[in-house]
């Protein structure tokens, strides 16, 4: 699959940017059909990181993915790069 078919847009919420900045974590809406190790897969081509976890949940905005990043990335560089804040 294509890594923009599989990961939407980035999730900017309070409870949002509190994981980013404590726990180094972005929140994404992605395609309710991947699975986890898609989107690890995804985020890693994307934005040229290594991600350490992949968490999922499914609402009614769509499945999120919370992704925790590996040690040398952090997630408010990332989230600059890509425009989020």
């Amino acid at each position: 699959m294509d890594p923009y078919e599989i990961v939407y847009n980035p999730w900017v919420t309070e409870k949002a940017q509190r994981n980013m900045e404590e726990e180094n974590k972005l929140e994404f809406i992605v395609n309710r059909r991947a699975g986890k190790q898609d989107i690890r897969k995804a985020i890693e081509m994307l934005y040229e990181v290594k991600v350490e976890k992949v968490n999922t949940r499914i609402s009614k905005e769509g499945k999120h993915a919370t992704v925790k990043f590996a040690k040398p990335y952090k997630a408010d560089e990332i989230a600059t790069r890509i425009g989020v804040f």
